[in-house]
């Protein structure tokens, strides 16, 4: 789980191989990022909030950007 650099958003990663992106005031759910082959173990915001980075247990790593969802 991480908080965006303003706050205003949280992404995790879920037990059914996807992100979740979430509005940090309300918990409303903003985007679901699907396409990982495994659990994601690890996520993270880049430093202006645009991208959203996680690693899998396989070494992969996927780069998402947070206002598209892809």
């Amino acid at each position: 789980v991480a908080f965006s650099p303003d706050g205003t958003r949280v992404v995790s990663g879920s037990g059914d191989n996807s992100v979740r992106i979430w509005d940090a005031s309300t918990g409303e759910e903003k985007h679901k990022l699907d396409g990982h082959t495994s659990l994601v173990t690890s996520v993270a915001f880049s430093p202006d909030g645009t991208r959203v980075v996680c690693g899998l247990p396989a070494k992969d790593v996927h780069l998402w950007n947070t206002m598209t969802g892809k």
